[in-house]
């Protein structure tokens, strides 16, 4: 994510710094489709910055029932770092149909939070391509992030609008394996 956020050393305060909120849903709500099977989803979420991380998970538990999603088994790991041997022995067992990680990838320690997020991205395609159980990620890396209240708020919003995403693709794309599934069972594909 590459988002400019001011500077914590500036001289402007809260009120004048302009926030951006996230949009307001419009309209009736949507009837999504609904699974001809059951799915259950494991939700990977990394303990580091918890109280911003949550907020994709809350959105996405929310978006996810409403998108007939109601099977979701949450799991926390201490960081980002950790999720994709999670999501590997969560897939191995068959049990879940999709998983989804949630993580806050900053700059600080002993390594370059780019090469952390790279890694675990990486990793979660590899989990998905030997295990063909479809990996999600809301695992986030700003270019820049200070602990300050106006950094924390911003990233609680923009992280409630990653787990709304997050769910949607989640179930878009079990849908559309579910319906690929029944064309290659059926012969017509393949």
């Amino acid at each position: 994510m590459n988002q400019m956020l001011q500077d914590p050393q500036a001289e402007t305060s809260k009120a004048e710094v302009e926030v951006p909120q996230p949009p307001v849903p419009q309209g009736p709500a949507t009837e999504h489709p609904r699974f001809a099977k059951p799915q259950r989803v494991a939700f990977v979420q990394a303990c580091w910055h918890r109280d911003v991380v949550e907020e994709a998970r809350i959105a996405f538990m929310k978006e996810a029932e409403a998108r007939h999603l109601t099977h979701v088994d949450v799991f926390e790991v201490p960081g980002s770092f950790e999720i994709p041997l999670h999501a590997q022995v969560l897939a191995k067992t068959r049990r879940y149909t999709a998983i989804v990680a949630a993580g806050l990838v900053v700059d600080g320690g002993i390594y370059r939070h780019e090469f952390v997020a790279d890694t675990v991205i990486k990793a979660l395609m590899d989990v998905q391509l030997r295990t063909e159980v479809p990996v999600f990620s809301a695992v986030l890396t700003p270019q820049q992030f200070h602990e300050t209240e106006v950094h924390y708020d911003f990233f609680r919003r923009h992280f409630a609008i990653k787990g709304v995403e997050v769910a949607a693709a989640c179930a878009e794309t079990l849908l559309g394996l579910e319906r690929l599934r029944g064309q290659v069972a059926a012969g017509i594909v393949g």
